[in-house]
């Protein structure tokens, strides 16, 4: 049993890790920040070209939230940062509203990142992250799915060199048939040749015979990306491609933002407000999901609303210090946790090495060619379309499956945000279907014991003037209507019967609607000689029939065990 977290830990986590540090500790983090560094570098600047924003705020969003994160947050390895989810729904939100890359397009950026922040930071500090968990599982997979597929499509705009849209499939179909005929094959040629070079060489770098005779192979096939950006560098430079038309990403400012409070008034507020609030539940769902597996595979403690603050303080910090909204990073992370990252200061020395670049070193990559951190982009975010899960979740639950392509289509056919919307209103109407047709099944006594099982998968013993029906679903105004009716169906079948038992084994409330129906019922029932009972009701519904009128008058028998009322009642007809 883990020992109780003092005063101290409780304001600031990292003292817990703190105070235990040393030598080997800090040279597995060295080590872990150096290879994620290889990755953040050419990653930070691709995602900020993808929610529309100058390179370098890549490299901004990737400092102080990453620090804010080793002190506040929970998980020893989580690598916080820009991540392509996140900036494609900045990008959504933003460029409706405003020119992309433009001096109001960044502030209301900065803006959006402090309002998710805020957002984080009220749900974790009044204990309300179990509301972001509402979204099923099937909806964000689904959802990330089709956002991956609509950023992978986007970044050929890049690599074409054309001014393709692709806010949906069809306005991205559209436009690529009206600027095919401008499509720059330089450009295209240099993307094909950066995503072969970005998904053969690890692989290669990877394979038997290299690591028999080089060691540090797995540093290398991480470093695969910034090797495509410094050999992309030189090709521009000692080429002069930009002669012939590739686009690079142009002169980047050095030096750290100053930091400062975004421009905003009430009505630029409200308008980011929706983007604000999915930004945020994306944010945290993804980011939580990533910090449990590690958290499981390194026995550490993890708490869901410390982790909303840690990361509400972490995009406030991003809104302050000109960057956009950040959450966990799942390919940085688990690199994080390969290289060996033993505690947050990994993420502490990976800030400080961006800091050094953004100081130092930006100039070197004026040259960058945007084709290939496109390149970057569609293999890093590739990996997620898998259409393998809507099979899968298809053949387990269709309700679930409906969900999934509600989700995947709207958020293709119309855009990401209102096709996360989508997802999650289906998602209720098809639970709200679900509780409305509970599984209700005629049961009976299993010879040999005390058990009773479906007449339809068992063989199991009735008699015909005893009616014993089980109900698998709490019992509610939505599906109180469909028991009457299965019961009517059921009662007028058997001109024998005497006794209807309803078991309620499976059953953890019963709302007044539902109550009402019963107590309706069981009038009817008294007008045919025919008594209703309950078996196995359990305490909190007990409870509650206890204060009701019904319980007083009722016709027949509230039995502990559906056996117990078998056995008396057997003997009664």
């Amino acid at each position: 049993m883990s020992e109780p977290k003092s005063r101290l830990e409780q304001v600031i986590p990292a003292w817990s890790w703190l105070k235990h540090y040393h030598r080997d500790s800090f040279k597995s983090d060295l080590l872990s920040s150096l290879i994620v560094i290889a990755m953040l570098v050419p990653q930070g600047m691709a995602y900020a070209m993808l929610a529309g924003l100058p390179p370098v705020t890549g490299l901004y969003a990737s400092v102080i939230p990453m620090i804010i994160y080793a002190i506040i947050g929970g998980s020893p390895t989580l690598s916080i940062g820009p991540v392509a989810i996140i900036s494609m729904m900045t990008f959504a939100t933003l460029s409706p509203m405003f020119e992309p890359g433009s001096p109001v397009y960044i502030q209301a950026a900065c803006l959006l990142a402090l309002m998710v922040g805020i957002i984080s930071l009220l749900l974790g500090i009044f204990r309300f992250g179990f509301l972001i968990q509402l979204i099923s599982h099937p909806v964000i997979k689904s959802f990330i799915i089709a956002s991956a597929l609509l950023i992978a499509i986007g970044q050929l705009k890049f690599i074409l060199n054309i001014p393709l849209q692709s806010n949906n499939i069809t306005v991205f179909i559209e436009s690529l048939i009206q600027y095919f005929n401008y499509i720059h094959l330089t450009s295209l040629g240099l993307g094909i040749l950066a995503i072969l070079f970005l998904i053969y060489l690890p692989k290669l770098i990877q394979s038997q015979p290299i690591k028999q005779h080089i060691r540090g192979t797995q540093f290398l096939s991480r470093s695969v990306p910034l090797l495509l950006v410094i050999l992309g560098i030189a090709s521009v430079f000692f080429l002069n491609l930009q002669h012939i038309g590739i686009k690079t990403v142009g002169e980047i400012p050095s030096g750290f933002p100053a930091l400062h409070l975004p421009f905003w008034n009430l009505d630029l507020v409200l308008k980011l407000l929706p983007g604000a609030i999915m930004i945020a539940m994306i944010s945290f769902v993804e980011s939580l999901s990533i910090a449990q597996a590690t958290a499981l595979q390194q026995r550490s403690h993890l708490n869901s609303n410390q982790e909303l603050i840690a990361l509400g303080v972490a995009n406030i910090s991003a809104g302050l210090s000109s960057a956009f909204p950040v959450t966990g990073s799942l390919s940085r992370t688990v690199v994080n946790a390969d290289a060996g990252a033993k505690t947050p200061m990994a993420g502490v020395l990976s800030s400080l090495f961006i800091i050094i670049v953004s100081l130092y070193f930006t100039g070197f990559f004026k040259d960058l060619p945007l084709a290939v951190l496109a390149a970057t982009i569609m293999v890093s975010i590739w990996k997620l379309v898998d259409f393998k899960p809507f099979i899968q979740t298809w053949q387990y639950s269709k309700v679930d499956g409906i969900a999934m392509w509600i989700t995947f289509f709207a958020v293709i056919c119309i855009d990401i945000s209102a096709g996360l919307l989508i997802g999650i209103f289906s998602t209720f109407i098809l639970l709200l279907w679900k509780i409305s047709r509970p599984h209700i099944a005629i049961i009976g006594l299993v010879e040999g014991t005390q058990h009773f099982r479906n007449i339809e998968r068992y063989k199991a013993q009735t008699n015909p003037q005893i009616l014993s029906i089980r109900v698998d679903e709490n019992l509610s105004f939505l599906n109180a209507h469909t028991l009457k009716d299965f019961l009517i169906n059921a009662v007028s079948q058997n001109k024998n019967l005497q006794h209807v038992i309803i078991n309620c084994s499976s059953i953890s409330s019963i709302d007044l609607s539902a109550l009402e129906m019963l107590e309706e019922f069981d009038i009817e029932l008294i007008k045919l000689n025919i008594k209703l009972h309950l078996s196995e009701v359990k305490g909190p519904v007990m409870d509650k029939l206890t204060h009701s009128n019904w319980i007083n008058h009722m016709n027949g028998s509230i039995f502990l065990t559906h056996f117990q009322a078998i056995q008396q009642l057997s003997h009664e007809v």
